[in-house]
This record gives structure tokens, sequence and C-alpha cells, in this order.
């Protein structure tokens, strides 16, 4: 996949640029009848993992073609109208698909897990005033629940809070105080949101400016080499997953319900925001280096943020 391609990696399905001669000429991607023989139908979409999608008869379905004609959308200022993402309700599935292996023809369709991950992604932000009763409840309607969080157990300061903010970052900016254990998402309005977190614990902190380059939705977890030879429990742990050993997005997967992945320039930090198995680790320095929060945190941020996102880990 070309490097503009990957560049449009974006939360949710989103819609790609046609353009070459032989779609002006009502060739398309899927075929002969192309884009105009499916009326809305033949549209390419990209998903927050970069994989390829062709809308038909109403579904999502798995696109492996040729990606040459792809060019990325322009400007705002220049862009052509076009339609919104997908919304959840028509990521429907047929039950009996069987997952997408990543390097196979394309299947028939999504199947059920990838479809609630596309759902999740698209999961709108909560913008009532913070109950903690209720954000940090249990959440039942995700890819997989969310047990509730004690939060009366934890210390008030790196609970979920809405905050004044009159600091140098522009609205849409993540602030990251490791000393203080508390990330910051800049609103507009001299407002933002504060959440605490766990950080690396002595010889693996970091600190710089880096950007959300990805976002997933339970995503897979793949540890170094280095981490599982360190480890003996975690080599026990790991599976052959499609890209290498690993474990399974889920229950039992260390990066929890979210993940947003940080970039410098062209170049995996590999470091990443979060969710967690353990809450109550938040407030300390005792990750290999990751942002960890906890879920219900984990998934709110990941609402509110988008792909390009830029990240501040203060030193």
């Amino acid at each position: 996949m070309s490097a503009p391609i990957r560049r449009l990696l974006l939360a949710g399905l989103t819609v790609l640029a046609l353009a070459s001669t032989a779609h002006a000429q009502g060739r398309g991607p899927v075929g002969d009848a192309g884009i105009d023989g499916f009326g809305d139908d033949g549209q390419l979409y990209q998903d927050q993992n970069g994989a390829l999608y062709v809308r038909r008869g109403g579904r999502y379905l798995p696109y492996t073609g040729r990606t040459d004609f792809v060019r990325p959308a322009p400007p705002p200022a220049a862009q052509a109208p076009v339609a919104p993402p997908p919304p959840a309700a028509t990521l429907e599935t047929d039950p009996t698909v069987q997952p997408r292996p990543g390097s196979t023809p394309p299947a028939e369709g999504l199947s059920p897990l990838e479809a609630a991950k596309a759902r999740a992604v698209l999961r709108a932000p909560d913008n009532e005033p913070i109950d903690y009763a209720k954000v940090y409840g249990p959440i039942t309607d995700d890819v997989f629940p969310v047990q509730a969080f004690n939060y009366k157990k934890m210390n008030p300061a790196f609970l979920r809070q809405e905050i004044a903010y009159h600091g140098p970052y522009e609205p849409g900016t993540i602030i990251v105080d490791p000393r203080a254990h508390q990330l910051t998402l800049v609103e507009a309005n001299g407002r933002a949101r504060r959440y605490g977190v766990g950080v690396g614990k002595q010889g693996f902190s970091w600190s710089g400016t880096a950007t959300v380059n990805s976002k997933q939705a339970w995503p897979d977890w793949y540890p170094p080499k280095e981490m599982i030879a360190r480890s003996p429990k975690l080599a026990s742990e790991v599976d052959k997953l499609q890209s290498g050993l690993g474990v399974a997005g889920g229950l039992r997967n260390p990066l929890g319900a979210r993940a947003m992945y940080l970039w410098q320039g062209n170049k995996d930090t590999l470091f990443r925001i979060h969710g967690t198995l353990e809450p109550f680790s938040i407030g300390k320095s005792v990750s290999s280096g990751c942002i960890r929060m906890i879920n219900q945190d984990a998934i709110d941020l990941f609402s509110r943020v988008n792909v390009g996102t830029k990240v501040v880990v203060l030193n």
C-alpha cells in the first residue's frame, strides 16, 4: 500500500477520492459496472487501521484490488461534498462469515468482531456533566464488556475532571505530565479535560512531541521480542496472530479497550496511549513507557481525538 493511502488513517470508515481515466469511463474498482453502475455502491472506504472496503448493496466488503487509482482527498476548501461515514447501523454482517485473515482474498462481508470494532470506533463522546457513578460504571454495549471501576478507592486527582486551561497549547492538543501522572486534552474556550494516567517506570520513560498516527478499538498487542524474553509468564500467554506473536484484542489484552499509536514523523515511537487491565496502577510509574488509562477514560479520550492529534509529553 502506498504512503499516501497509509496517511489516510482516520477514525471510522472514510471515503477515499478516486481519480483515473478508467473511472471516468465508468469502470470502478470492483468490476466493469464501476461506481456509476452501482449508484452509491462501488465507493471505496478505509477504516482506522488502513484496511480498504468497497460498498456493495448497502454493505461494506473488504477490498484487496488495485489501489493505484486512489489519491488523497483535496484540501477542505476545494473538496467536493462526499457522503458522511456510514452510521453504525449500516455495518450489518452475516454471522456465518468467518474473520478475514490479513492476506487472503476478501471475505463476503465483515465478521461480527470487525463490525463490532467498527461501531466502537464511531462511538460518540459523552458531553454531559461528569458523574463518576455513570462514567466509571459498566459499559455493556462495546465490543467486550467493561467492568465498573471503583472510583471511590482512587485518589481524586487521578479521576476524570473538567478544568480551566490557559496554557500555551492549542485546543485539540494532548499534554502528558509524567510527574503528575496526568493527561490533559485541551478544549476550546479556556477549558480542558484531565485524566489520571500510569507512565513508564525508571529507565522506560520518555518525553517529546508525537502525533496520533492511528487509533484502534480493542487492538491486538504485539510485545517486543525483548519483552517476551524478559518475562517467561508472558511467553506462555502470547499466541501466533496474523502479524506475529501477540495477545488478541479482548479482556486479557494489556492494551485494554482502546489504543492511540504515537509516531514522530514517519517513525513509530512504539509508545501508546491505551487502556489497562490494572486500573489501580493509574497514578504510578510502572509501565514499559506507554501511557495507560482507566478503560472508561481511554474510551472517552479516544472518542474526542482524531488521527493527527498532537501529543506533548513533558520532561
